[in-house]
């Protein structure tokens, strides 16, 4: 048990792992990690056996250590892109970074099953024994709060005779049930409905309550870059054009959908959220199959026959399961300055790139000394909720990403670092730098028009 150490972090999850692998290879600090769960990964540690990255592995946990293979999936409905890990061989990888890296560096001393409690002490959740430690900077890489649905209880209430499960549950079903209702249209419900599918439930047995339709990502865009060179460095060049040549927020989605960056499930209704979801054709094809999709809000509660919704009321047969994916597992938090004096608040500086983020402010912290100028460059990206963040995000993303450009150091750190996916590594080839002398005057382009169109948006 160390009585001072320079760094003490709160929570031992995606984000205060990659903080911390950072600041051990940039650095010589010492680091306290405090956590409430028996094993680092966080949220993971409660996630549903089913559930996969929704990006890929090659660029998601700490900058030091692989994640998978690197492999191409040759099957399912991934085919052709990157793998993404289970949330099994996440959890293995995050301890194998504790244990295999971190401790025995003799510079980390890992707490879990703990309560912070403020002001250095922490508690035991197991003994009740308290410690205290001394940190010249304290770090909360909990502030996101990450939450999945089996973390906590549904905000809506239930008759006691109904049975619902988070998606845990469906991994445990011991016999058929006549009806599968999903509840929530975020990437957990999606989920849930593409391995009610894959199970070989027919789409006429599964009703998805969707308060509101996504717009969501084509996974196929979101690659390492040498899947992605004959397209423009990836989708961003098509993007920016998009943005740059629209006259009305309405005609930037619909030239986005055009070029096949974002993707609905149905054609004829206009979507009012986006949450960074991600997913292939494939499975947006597979999603199509299910008619019964329930457009009446959210629930406000479930009785023996019939579910009570904002806008209306549907039957049930008693015989449904219900399955909870409503959890905010990206809620939208207030945005903190990311260094406050001693403090550190780990938020995202790109959009939904969390693991990234957290690398990133540990590289700031380690190799810039002016309190200002670190936060000019850790401007944070609020996680996205509405359509219109979409929008909101594209301009923060350009903003940080300009000022990042400014500083040489800061884009040989960027080739280096595994997660970033969108940065060409290495002497980039002729075809590489044409890419980017093209997309640079549509990137200044597509700012500018955001501007002018949020402003009109108010």
């Amino acid at each position: 048990m160390p009585h001072e150490v320079d760094y003490l972090v709160i929570g031992a999850g995606a984000m205060g792992m990659a903080f911390t692998d950072t600041l051990l290879s940039e650095t010589e600090a010492t680091v306290a990690l405090v956590d409430r769960h028996h094993q680092p990964g966080g949220h993971w540690n409660y996630a549903y056996p089913f559930v996969q990255l929704h990006q890929p592995s090659s660029f998601y946990g700490v900058n030091s250590r692989k994640l998978g293979d690197d492999l191409i999936d040759t099957h399912g409905l991934n085919k052709g892109l990157y793998e993404l890990a289970t949330s099994g061989e996440i959890c293995a990888y995050f301890n194998n970074v504790m244990n295999r890296r971190f401790i025995p560096s003799g510079r980390v001393s890992y707490f879990p099953m703990c309560d912070y409690g403020g002001d250095g002490c922490f508690t035991s959740l197991m003994s009740g024994n308290k410690q205290t430690v001394t940190a010249r900077t304290i770090v909360d890489a909990s502030y996101m709060n990450v939450t999945v649905p089996s973390m906590r209880e549904p905000d809506f209430a239930r008759d006691p005779a109904i049975t619902c499960v988070p998606p845990n549950g469906l991994a445990r079903v011991s016999h058929e049930s006549e009806r599968y209702v999903v509840i929530g249209a975020g990437k957990t419900g999606i989920d849930c409905c593409l391995f009610l599918l894959a199970q070989g439930v027919e789409p006429a047995n599964i009703s998805w309550i969707m308060p509101r339709d996504s717009w969501l990502l084509d996974r196929a865009n979101i690659q390492s870059l040498d899947l992605l060179q004959d397209s423009l460095v990836g989708s961003f060049g098509n993007i920016f054009e998009a943005i740059a040549g629209a006259v009305s927020v309405a005609e930037v989605f619909e030239r986005i959908e055009a070029g096949g960056q974002l993707l609905r499930l149905d054609g004829n209704i206009e979507p009012t959220m986006y949450r960074c979801a991600t997913v292939t054709k494939s499975e947006v094809e597979q999603l199509r199959r299910i008619d019964d999709v329930i457009r009446l809000g959210r629930v406000q509660r479930i009785e023996s026959d019939k579910i009570v919704l904002d806008q209306g009321e549907v039957a049930i047969d008693p015989a449904t399961l219900f399955v909870d994916c409503t959890a905010d597992g990206l809620e939208r938090r207030e945005t903190r300055p990311v260094f406050d004096g001693r403090a550190i608040t780990l938020q995202s500086v790109r959009t939904c790139q969390q693991v990234f983020s957290a690398a990133f402010i540990a590289h700031i912290e380690a190799s810039v000394d002016d309190g200002q100028l670190k936060n000019e460059l850790c401007t944070p990206v609020p996680h996205p909720d509405t359509a219109l963040d979409f929008l909101r995000n594209t301009l923060a993303d350009l903003h940080n990403g300009a000022r990042w450009a400014e500083h040489p150091e800061i884009q040989q750190w960027l080739q280096t670092s595994r997660l970033d996916g969108f940065t060409q590594a290495g002497d980039p080839s002729a075809k590489a730098i044409a890419n980017a002398e093209r997309i640079a005057p549509l990137a200044e382009q597509a700012a500018a028009k955001l501007q002018q169109l949020l402003s009109a948006a108010g």
